[in-house]
């Protein structure tokens, strides 16, 4: 039989078959590059942001879709996709992600991470355009509360200063009406209680990133903390960023991006209002927000009395953590939380019989007991018994108390037991317990106090760090609302020598502008943000990385100090600008951008 071959008409108008290729972002931080891909017709139709897997280097790995119908490279023979594995990031957000990388001085895929699901979504959740109405929330008389809110969000960025017992579930209700609308918490606890309340009052909130799916198919409200500034939400109306003021909204590992630096980016771009809200704001919303208050005697009446114990003309012989003023609170009205913020039984000790501290023999830092009989240096970890290197005796001077030795003063003094709290040792029983003693981390885990007692808050004062009034204010703040929630309302009580600091007028009185002036003049005078912008270089290429910068005049390079430098430019702009113009080195390096501890 004649075997037939069409004619070069009909093979003219037979439609050429074409191979998609796209862009794909491996999430291989180290790599942090781009690679070309066919999509093979076993793989379905690809969109912007999709999760899929790819082979890479003789292995299979995640990635990303950031681009479609690409342009082949010439003379490479393109691997194909395996898989599609599911939705990711919205097409905006994988354009944000290149934004993010640069400001923060990390790779992408940190920041595609963060909008990711943990696990494969392949089906999303849509949500109709009658989702937008609240009616049930309007019928319960809310409608007078939540007018009053509407004009925080005329402009771009609003800092809206609320006390820290007010009310502020109608600025939440406020939000909502603008449409969709994301609602920013400092902890998830915080998000699932703010998501049971809306609920109850007929609201259909999305919480992330349990509700992923809903949100990524266009869930109006939604609520969440830190990863949640990265929530794939296709439309933005409004955001409102609770105690933006939290360290809480900052990644401790890096890229240290911060949430309310994310979310300002997003909605500027989507032309959208955020409202920033702390009792307590902070200097760098302070400087680029237009500032809303409440009266003068609202805000007062939504901070708690403040009684400060003036320990200055103590006798200096005397030791005690515990002075005679405190001991009417300890055994008055329950429950009662005394803030230590020093684990272990000593911190500092001297020789009974000689005088001499107590003092590692290998770094030459201070020893602290955290056992009965054992010394351990905070610096290196070295470890040794309970003995005076200077003249052998065993006999020590407690000159700083840690909070177990606290935990056993408190029960000897009140008769009673107490229940020591820590990160490391976290509220297991229900919170009706007469008194606790913790760290900071028992302001986070008791729902009310009737009196918080900071036993040592001069050490949160002076730490040396350059935040440290504002992060004592924040714990301030956190015990006000505890005892806020008393009734009537309890007590705050601190023990200090330096009564008339800053932090203590501004809660005596109400009125956080008495830390935050005075506050910013130290830092620009320190060149510390929001007057300057700063990075912290560290990791065991550091040194390596500072010897490798080029165009100095442009930055300040201050260091070496305990293997970190810091670089400092004039603004966040100009920091970032000049640390993507540089070529990283080998080995372990950690650039922090905006370092919240210094």
């Amino acid at each position: 039989m004649e075997k037939l071959t069409p004619s070069e008409s009909e093979l003219a108008a037979e439609p050429a078959v074409t191979t998609q290729v796209v862009r794909v972002l491996p999430d291989v931080p180290a790599l942090d590059r781009e690679f070309h891909y066919e999509v093979p017709p076993s793989v379905a139709r690809l969109s912007v942001g999709d999760v899929v897997r790819i082979p890479l280097r003789g292995r299979r790995v995640r990635g990303w879709v950031v681009g479609l119908n690409e342009e082949p490279p010439d003379g490479v023979r393109l691997a194909s996709v395996a898989k599609r594995s599911g939705y990711g990031p919205t097409p905006e957000l994988v354009e944000f992600s290149t934004w993010a990388a640069w400001r923060w001085a990390g790779p992408r895929t940190a920041f595609m991470r963060a909008a990711t699901p943990a696990r494969n979504v392949t089906s999303l959740i849509t949500h109709p355009t009658s989702a937008l109405s609240y009616p049930v929330a309007l019928e319960h008389g809310q409608q007078s509360s939540v007018t009053s809110f509407n004009p925080v969000f005329d402009a771009p960025l609003t800092l809206l200063r609320l006390g820290p017992t007010a009310e502020r579930f109608s600025l939440v209700e406020a939000a909502a009406q603008k449409g969709h609308a994301l609602i920013l918490v400092p902890s998830v606890a915080q998000a699932a209680s703010l998501g049971r309340q809306l609920t109850r009052r007929g609201y259909q909130p999305a919480v992330f990133p349990n509700d992923w799916a809903r949100i990524r198919g266009g869930a109006p409200l939604v609520l969440g903390s830190r990863a949640a500034a990265f929530a794939p939400m296709a439309r933005l109306d409004a955001v409102v960023v609770f105690d933006e003021h939290d360290e809480l909204w900052q990644e401790e590992a890096a890229p240290t991006w911060h949430a309310r630096e994310v979310v300002i980016e997003r909605a500027r771009r989507a032309n959208a209002p955020v409202v920033l809200v702390s009792p307590t704001p902070s200097l760098e919303a302070l400087d680029k927000s237009v500032l809303k208050k409440q009266s003068r005697s609202a805000e007062r009446r939504s901070w708690p009395k403040l009684t400060v114990i003036d320990r200055r003309h103590e006798d200096p012989k005397h030791k005690s953590l515990w002075s005679s003023e405190v001991v009417p609170y300890l055994r008055g009205a329950t429950p009662v939380v005394c803030v230590l913020n020093r684990l272990g039984r000593a911190r500092l000790l001297s020789c009974k019989s000689c005088g001499s501290l107590a003092t590692c023999d290998q770094c030459g830092s201070s020893m602290e007991q955290i056992e009965v009989d054992e010394l351990r240096c905070r610096q290196c970890g070295e470890v040794r018994p309970v003995v005076c290197q200077g003249c052998g005796s065993s006999g020590f001077k407690n000159l700083r108390v840690g909070l177990s030795r606290a935990h056993e003063e408190l029960e000897a003094l009140i008769g009673r037991q107490a229940v020591e709290v820590s990160a490391a040792n976290p509220l297991q029983t229900p919170h009706d317990h007469p008194i606790y003693i913790g760290t900071e981390a028992v302001l986070h885990q008791v729902n009310r106090a009737a009196t918080v007692i900071f036993l040592d808050f001069d050490q949160e004062l002076l730490a040396p760090r350059y935040r440290a009034s504002e992060e004592a204010l924040a714990m301030l703040t956190r015990a006000a609302r505890l005892v806020g929630r008393s009734h009537p309302v309890g007590n705050l009580v601190v023990q200090t020598r330096l009564p008339d600091h800053d932090v203590l007028a501004a809660v005596r009185n109400a009125d956080p502008e008495l830390w935050s002036m005075p506050e910013l003049k130290r830092r620009q005078a320190l060149g510390f943000p929001p007057a300057k912008a700063l990075a912290e270089i560290s990791g065991a290429a550091a040194a390596s990385y500072i010897d490798s910068l080029v165009d100095r005049h442009r930055v300040e390079i201050l260091g070496p100090n305990d293997g970190r430098w810091l670089i400092r430019a004039e603004n966040s702009v100009e920091l970032a600008d000049y640390l993507a113009s540089q070529t990283r080195v080998e080995g372990r390096l950690r650039i922090a951008v905006d370092p919240a501890r210094i």
